[in-house]
Protein backbone atom coordinates (compact mmCIF):
# COMPACT_ATOMS: atom_id res chain seq x y z
CA UNK A 1 0.00 0.00 0.00
CA UNK A 2 0.81 3.35 -1.13
CA UNK A 3 2.36 5.46 2.27
CA UNK A 4 1.13 9.20 1.53
CA UNK A 5 2.32 12.28 4.00
CA UNK A 6 -0.28 14.86 4.12
CA UNK A 7 1.34 17.94 5.36
CA UNK A 8 -2.01 20.74 6.14
CA UNK A 9 -2.54 23.00 9.12
CA UNK A 10 -5.99 23.40 8.08
CA UNK A 11 -8.38 20.50 9.91
CA UNK A 12 -11.12 20.32 7.49
CA UNK A 13 -8.61 20.43 4.93
CA UNK A 14 -6.33 17.88 6.47
CA UNK A 15 -9.79 15.88 6.80
CA UNK A 16 -10.89 15.92 3.67
CA UNK A 17 -7.42 15.04 1.67
CA UNK A 18 -6.87 12.00 4.24
CA UNK A 19 -10.49 10.72 3.50
CA UNK A 20 -10.51 11.04 -0.56
CA UNK A 21 -7.17 9.15 -0.14
CA UNK A 22 -8.14 6.89 2.31
CA UNK A 23 -10.94 6.12 0.04
CA UNK A 24 -8.88 5.95 -2.87
CA UNK A 25 -6.39 3.09 -0.85
CA UNK A 26 -3.43 5.46 0.20
CA UNK A 27 -2.21 4.40 3.68
CA UNK A 28 -2.13 8.44 5.28
CA UNK A 29 0.37 10.06 7.04
CA UNK A 30 -0.49 13.00 8.69
CA UNK A 31 1.51 16.48 9.92
CA UNK A 32 -0.07 19.87 10.53
CA UNK A 33 3.27 21.71 9.45
CA UNK A 34 6.45 21.02 7.40
CA UNK A 35 9.00 21.06 10.73
CA UNK A 36 6.50 17.74 11.89
CA UNK A 37 6.65 16.91 8.37
CA UNK A 38 10.77 16.81 8.29
CA UNK A 39 10.31 14.49 11.30
CA UNK A 40 7.35 12.35 9.97
CA UNK A 41 9.47 11.70 6.42
CA UNK A 42 12.10 10.19 8.75
CA UNK A 43 10.46 8.32 10.72
CA UNK A 44 7.88 6.68 8.17
CA UNK A 45 9.39 6.80 4.96
CA UNK A 46 6.34 7.94 2.90
CA UNK A 47 6.07 7.12 -0.66
CA UNK A 48 5.07 10.34 -1.31
CA UNK A 49 4.30 13.62 0.05
CA UNK A 50 1.33 16.15 -0.31
CA UNK A 51 1.68 19.64 0.91
CA UNK A 52 -0.21 22.91 1.39
CA UNK A 53 2.03 25.92 1.01
CA UNK A 54 0.91 28.59 3.20
CA UNK A 55 1.67 27.29 7.00
CA UNK A 56 3.02 28.53 9.78
CA UNK A 57 6.53 28.93 10.11
CA UNK A 58 8.35 27.35 7.12
CA UNK A 59 5.91 26.88 3.96
CA UNK A 60 5.55 24.35 1.68
CA UNK A 61 7.66 25.66 -0.66
CA UNK A 62 10.74 25.81 1.74
CA UNK A 63 9.86 21.84 2.83
CA UNK A 64 10.00 20.93 -0.74
CA UNK A 65 13.53 22.58 -0.71
CA UNK A 66 14.56 20.68 2.10
CA UNK A 67 13.46 17.29 1.04
CA UNK A 68 15.03 17.82 -2.38
CA UNK A 69 18.34 19.41 -0.70
CA UNK A 70 18.35 16.12 1.54
CA UNK A 71 20.22 12.78 -0.65
CA UNK A 72 17.73 11.00 1.53
CA UNK A 73 14.69 12.34 0.51
CA UNK A 74 15.50 13.86 -2.78
CA UNK A 75 13.63 11.25 -5.17
CA UNK A 76 10.43 11.47 -3.18
CA UNK A 77 7.58 12.69 -4.85
CA UNK A 78 6.02 15.94 -3.90
CA UNK A 79 2.87 17.03 -5.01
CA UNK A 80 1.56 20.79 -4.02
CA UNK A 81 -2.25 21.32 -2.77
CA UNK A 82 -2.86 24.83 -2.60
CA UNK A 83 -5.25 27.57 -3.07
CA UNK A 84 -2.26 29.85 -5.03
CA UNK A 85 -3.63 29.10 -8.83
CA UNK A 86 -1.47 31.82 -10.44
CA UNK A 87 0.89 30.18 -13.04
CA UNK A 88 3.72 31.87 -11.84
CA UNK A 89 3.08 29.69 -8.24
CA UNK A 90 3.10 26.43 -10.08
CA UNK A 91 6.21 27.63 -12.45
CA UNK A 92 7.70 28.50 -8.32
CA UNK A 93 6.52 25.46 -7.14
CA UNK A 94 8.32 23.20 -9.57
CA UNK A 95 11.50 25.31 -9.30
CA UNK A 96 11.00 24.26 -5.34
CA UNK A 97 10.75 20.58 -6.16
CA UNK A 98 7.59 19.99 -6.32
CA UNK A 99 6.77 16.96 -9.00
CA UNK A 100 2.80 17.89 -9.40
CA UNK A 101 0.65 20.87 -7.94
CA UNK A 102 -3.04 20.72 -7.85
CA UNK A 103 -4.94 23.56 -6.88
CA UNK A 104 -8.18 24.05 -4.29
CA UNK A 105 -10.94 23.26 -4.30
CA UNK A 106 -10.31 20.02 -6.30
CA UNK A 107 -11.77 16.78 -6.07
CA UNK A 108 -10.92 13.37 -5.15
CA UNK A 109 -10.27 12.53 -9.12
CA UNK A 110 -7.73 15.85 -9.18
CA UNK A 111 -5.73 14.67 -6.37
CA UNK A 112 -5.48 10.72 -7.26
CA UNK A 113 -4.79 11.72 -10.83
CA UNK A 114 -1.75 13.93 -9.38
CA UNK A 115 -0.59 10.96 -6.94
CA UNK A 116 -0.71 8.39 -9.49
CA UNK A 117 1.48 11.14 -12.03
CA UNK A 118 4.06 11.15 -9.63
CA UNK A 119 4.12 7.41 -7.45
CA UNK A 120 5.14 4.84 -9.80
Amino acid sequence: MTKVLVVEDIPSEMALISSFLQESGYAVITATDAKEALEKVAQYKPDVVVTDVVMPGMSGFELCRSLKKNPETEKLPIVVCTSKNQELDRLWAMKQGADAYVTKPFSREDLVRALKSVVV
